[in-house]
């Protein structure tokens, strides 16, 4: 079963609940840190390197020799990383998205592709939980290739949690794209209510079931929880408001080791995923009859 925990914004206590819950669920986890930008969850566990991998696009290279500056590449791309000008063609790697399409509409066959370097895949071993994270390169802003790549490490079977990014974007759908669940943590305030709201739309849109977690629980107002009622939303876990837990997170602590009363809160919500897990296939294989029948 594939569980990704997002959130419409950033700083609700994604990553928490990602971390506590993969040290709370039994058995063999898998957790894929897809915020790479700013990839976080091996800070919260004790990891020893097992194997990086260099990520690359292909971009492509012009064979001065052989262009006769038709221009065809720079009209198909639609990301503007082809220019032909008088003096010749100038690639810029950075807007690249590696579709490949100018090499395939070249009459001269004067491009090839080259790779260039975006970032890591880092493959961890935390006691039960392998920990596999991607690193952009510092400066770049193509993210859901490397996403792609982490997602590529999926291994089949058992528990996969996916630390998705957070917002909207496209690297968050990059991130929870094929997921059989999708937990979206929020906070109990109007920024947390609005990007809820935009986040539930999203993998609504997706297909993707999802139950919502409040962090902070107790330090706002109720608009969240009357939110989730009338979207008949399943709230399946609130985490207090508690001092110690901030001050057990900014020493890079886990909660379920530090805080003792919030153990029992994530053993539930790990009861709940596991049960969730063995009504999927049926709800997969309900789908599959919906469409069918459709």
């Amino acid at each position: 079963m594939i569980v990704a925990i997002a959130s419409g914004k950033g700083g609700t206590g994604k990553t928490t609940v990602a971390v506590n819950l993969a040290l709370s669920l039994p058995g063999e986890i898998q957790l894929l840190d897809c915020d790479v930008e700013a990839p976080n969850a091996h800070l919260f566990l004790e990891t020893a390197l097992a194997t990086r991998e260099i990520v690359g696009i292909p971009v492509p290279e012009i064979d001065a020799d052989r262009c006769n500056q038709c221009a065809e590449c720079s009209r198909i791309c639609q990301y503007h990383a082809i220019a032909v000008l008088g003096t010749g063609v100038m690639v810029f790697p950075e807007l690249c998205h590696g579709c490949g399409g100018c090499t395939l509409v070249c009459p001269e066959e004067a491009i090839r592709e080259v790779r260039r370097p975006i970032g890591v895949v880092e493959k961890l071993r935390a006691g039960n939980i392998e920990l596999v994270q991607g690193r952009l390169n510092i400066g770049e802003a193509l993210v859901p290739p490397l996403i792609r790549e982490v997602r590529a490490k999926t291994r089949d079977g058992g528990t996969v949690l996916i630390d998705a990014p957070p917002g909207t974007s496209c690297s968050m759908i990059a991130a929870v794209r094929g997921s059989d669940f999708v937990i979206l943590v929020t906070e109990p305030t109007p920024f947390g209510l609005n990007d809820l709201g935009l986040a539930v739309e999203t993998v609504r849109t997706l297909g993707l079931p999802c139950g919502v977690v409040i962090n902070r629980a107790g330090s706002g107002d109720d608009r969240v929880h009357d939110y989730c009622a009338a979207e008949g939303l399943e709230i399946l876990l609130e985490i207090p408001d508690d001092r110690r837990i901030a001050e057990a997170y900014s020493r890079g602590r886990t909660l379920v080791g530090s805080v003792p009363e919030v153990r029992p809160l994530f053993l539930s919500l790990a009861e709940q995923i596991q049960d969730l897990a063995t009504a999927v296939p049926e709800l997969q294989a309900e789908k599959g009859r919906a469409r069918v029948c459709g």
